[in-house]
Order: C-alpha cells, then sequence, then structure tokens
C-alpha cells in the first residue's frame, strides 16, 4: 500500500510540473558608434534645464508646470499606488497572522441524537446546561512557503514596475518642459510677426496715399490705387489669424500649467538674436541612460521575465502551513482554563493536475508579454535614435537657412526703399513697388518662422537626448 500510495504521488508530481515549452525573446541593445562621425562624449542631456533655457518668463512657467501640471499630478499618485503594490507583494510571502473570537449559542431540539444526550444528563442538572454555548478566543496563522520563489519573483516584478512609473513620471516632466518651452518660443515668434505686419500696414498706409496723390495729378490710373489698397487690406488680414494663434499658443501655455486663460509674461524683444549655442550629443549609447522612455521599457521587459517566472511556478505544488492557538469552551466562564486549550498545525501541499487550461493560458500570455516588450524597448531605442539624428539635421539645415534668409530680408528691405524713389521720379510702374513689398513681407515672415524651427529643434535636441528630467 505504501509503494502505491508513493507511485501515484509521483505520477501527481510528474504531471503537475510538465511545462509548455514556450522560448521568450532576448532584447538587442546594439546601437551605432557615433552620430555622424562625432564621437565626442560630451552631451547637453546632462546640462540641468534652468541652464540650458535662461529666458527668465520661460524658467517661471517651466516651474509652475512642475508644480500645477494635472498629468504630472496624477503620474505621481500613480507612483504611490505602484509603491503600495510593492508592499502587498511583500506581505504574500510573510505568515499571516489573525485574532479571533467566537461567540454564539446553540440550542439543541429535544428529540436530537444531541436532545437525547441532554436527557441522559438530567440524572445530574447542576453541570447540564439547557444551552451548549460556543466561545472562542484564538490566533491563527497560516504561511505558504515560497519554495518556487513565486511570491517573491511577484514582489521584485512588482518593485520593477514601481521603477518603471518613475522613469515615465521623468519622462512625462521631459515632455512637459520641452512643450512649454516650444510654445514659449512659438508666442515670441507671433508677437514678432505680428509686429512685423504692423510696420508693413503703416509702410504700406503711406504707400497708398502717395498713389492717391500720384492719381489726383493724373500720373496713374484708379487701378493702380485699387491695388495698394488691396495689398492694404490684404496685409491687416493677416494680423487677426495671428492674434488668434497667439491666443491658442497662450492657451496651450495656460493648461500645461495648470491655470485658467490669461497673458503669458513674456520678453519678445531681440526674437531673432536668440543665441543657438553649439549642440554637443554625445555617443548614441549614452541614450540608453539618459533617455527615461527606454530606461521605462527596459525595467518593464524585467519585470515581464520575472511575471515568466511567476506564471512559470504555477505549475509547481504549493506548500502551505496552517496553525491555532487559543481558548475555546461552551461557558464563558471556562474560557481561560488550562482545559479549554485549543491548538492546531497543519501542512499541505496542492499541485495542478487536471485542466490546467487556466495556467497553461496564463503562462502563454506572461511569455507573449515579455517578447512584446522586447520589442518596444528595442523600438524605444531606435525611435529615440532616429530622433536625434533628425534633430541634429534639423539645427544644421534651419541654421544655414536662416543665415541665407536673412540676407534675402535685407536685400528686399534695401529694394523696398528704392523701387518706392524709382516709383516717385517715375521710373518704376506701381507693379514692382507692389510685388517688391510683397516679397520683403514673406521673407520677413519666412525669417521669422526660420528661426521659430531653429529654436523649436534646440529644444526637441535637448528632450530627444533625454534632457530636462534630472
Amino acid at each position: 500500500m505504501k509503494n502505491k500510495i508513493l507511485l501515484f504521488l509521483i505520477i501527481v508530481s510528474f504531471g503537475a510540473c510538465k511545462i509548455p515549452a514556450i522560448t521568450g525573446k532576448q532584447e538587442n541593445k546594439a546601437v551605432p558608434e557615433v552620430y555622424k562621425n562625432d564621437s565626442d562624449t560630451a552631451n547637453v542631456a546632462n546640462i540641468k534645464w534652468r541652464q540650458y533655457f535662461t529666458d527668465p518668463f520661460l524658467i517661471a512657467l517651466i516651474d509652475t508646470a512642475l508644480s500645477n501640471n494635472q498629468e504630472l499630478n496624477i503620474a505621481l499618485r500613480e507612483i504611490e499606488m505602484d509603491k503600495n503594490e510593492i508592499q502587498a507583494r511583500k506581505g504574500e510571502y510573510l505568515p499571516f497572522v489573525n485574532l479571533g473570537a467566537v461567540a454564539g449559542v446553540d440550542k439543541t431540539g429535544q428529540y436530537t441524537w444531541d436532545g437525547l444526550s441532554e436527557e441522559d444528563l438530567k440524572a445530574n442538572p447542576d453541570k447540564a446546561p439547557k444551552h451548549i454555548g460556543e466561545f472562542t478566543i484564538a490566533a491563527y496563522a497560516s504561511w505558504e512557503l515560497d519554495v518556487w520563489k513565486k511570491l517573491r519573483n511577484a514582489k521584485k516584478s512588482a518593485a520593477l514596475k514601481y521603477l518603471s512609473t518613475i522613469e515615465g513620471r521623468n519622462f512625462m516632466v521631459t515632455n512637459i518642459i520641452a512643450e512649454i518651452a516650444s510654445s514659449y518660443y512659438e508666442l515670441l515668434a507671433l508677437d514678432n510677426l505680428l509686429d512685423i505686419i504692423r510696420q508693413n500696414i503703416e509702410l504700406q498706409q503711406n504707400a497708398l496715399r502717395l498713389v492717391k496723390l500720384e492719381k489726383d495729378a493724373a500720373k496713374v490710373s484708379q487701378l493702380a490705387v485699387n491695388r495698394f489698397e488691396a495689398q492694404l487690406l490684404n496685409t491687416q488680414n493677416l494680423q487677426y489669424e495671428i492674434r488668434q494663434r497667439i491666443t491658442e499658443a497662450e492657451n496651450n501655455i495656460n493648461f500645461l500649467t495648470g491655470r485658467f486663460p490669461q497673458p503669458v509674461a513674456r520678453n519678445t524683444a531681440g526674437f531673432n538674436a536668440n543665441p543657438m549655442d553649439m549642440v554637443i550629443g554625445g555617443l548614441p549609447s549614452q541614450l540608453l541612460l539618459n533617455r527615461p522612455d527606454i530606461r521605462q521599457a527596459e525595467l518593464e521587459l524585467a519585470a515581464s521575465k520575472l511575471d515568466v517566472q511567476v506564471a512559470r511556478a504555477n505549475f509547481y505544488p504549493s506548500f502551505k502551513l496552517t496553525s491555532a492557538l487559543g481558548f475555546t469552551a461552551f461557558n464563558p466562564a471556562f474560557v481561560f482554563r488550562p482545559e479549554s486549550i485549543l491548538y492546531s498545525l497543519a501542512g499541505e501541499a496542492i499541485a495542478p493536475l487536471i485542466n490546467k487550461n487556466a495556467i497553461k493560458a496564463a503562462y502563454s500570455n506572461a511569455n507573449l508579454k515579455q517578447i512584446n516588450s522586447a520589442y518596444n524597448y528595442e523600438r524605444s531605442i531606435l525611435s529615440a535614435y532616429v530622433e536625434v539624428v533628425n534633430q541634429m539635421s534639423q539645427l544644421d539645415n534651419y541654421g544655414k537657412s536662416f543665415e541665407t534668409k536673412q540676407k534675402e530680408v535685407d536685400i528686399l528691405t534695401q529694394s523696398v526703399d528704392i523701387s518706392n524713389k524709382l516709383f516717385i521720379s517715375a521710373r518704376a510702374d506701381y507693379i514692382e513697388v507692389l510685388l517688391t513689398q510683397r516679397e520683403a513681407l514673406d521673407s520677413r515672415i519666412e525669417l521669422i518662422e526660420t528661426k521659430l524651427k531653429q529654436l523649436q529643434a534646440k529644444v526637441n535636441i535637448y528632450r530627444a537626448l533625454g534632457g530636462g528630467w534630472n
């Protein structure tokens, strides 16, 4: 009989421990050695954002956002929730001890076996209770033995997920800083565009008055007056669209800073003279350390590997100890007597034998999540590298474009003065004046837009390299 029982236990254990063969994915961390043959290890991501952005108005806006932004505050609460999850997981592999008390009365019917027993006790009515009670005070303990490290791995996984939420919060900080800086520079650009349009409106109004005088002197026709006036109206109309864009840019900043719409303090002077310091991107391998989203993906990948081990342990037998120690009696007067002591100690081993579909499905899903986490980690590295390369290229190209456009603006500004003088001396017709004014206005607008793209590339390269969160 003993041999049969032992054989049965072996068969049960073998059936319980058979695990489907599912292979995970090993992540690829390889990145190119350098960006465009630049092997300088210095990296602007190591610069604090207060030093990278020097405008005091912009610094004040970022400070406000880091305190009041609702999305960031929600992320902080989620971090606390994940921290509590660690405590919950840690408690699962520690012993559980509960204190309990029971009080109750039970009156048995006369025509039952217990009732007949009562009849037998009538010969000694002093000791025979009419109502049988239950009064118990005891401590109960249970402890699941973490033989396969299932519970400890679950706790480590929760800790890694907690750390990943911290990295997610850091990445959110980086994005918020970049978004506020980008919107702030857009606001400065719009202010300068509006100022340029106002200057051109004044110039065109003067030109229109001149053309009307020329028309009164019969030097030009009404057609010239109409063309100058139409161009003036067209320029005046541009300011309304820009004012709307200014309102939207201000409100976007107000939303990011967690406040209702209000004017945004800023310094619009010298927009085109904003310095563009040399941006050093360092080495691609530094992205693995500086980018919070990459570190978040790495931690999630590590957690998913532990989750696979947790799911795998469900195929093995689980072992649990239970115990109790206390006092129990049918009369509260007898509860704390030595004769009323109760105690128990039991151990149990449970292993899945039949219908393990749920365990297999959970294990399969854990493996698939680990594979997805590996792909997500690789994608985050690739995406970060592409972002850096694109932004470095933008910095270079927009810098050259701004220099070229500045020369064009200078030439066309001179051409406006020349065309006006030639028109007054009847050596140029009004069409040349109109075209020159239009080209000069367009070039100045394009210069502002190019400078904005250059400044936004400066913001984006800082974010792409992983700066701003530290």
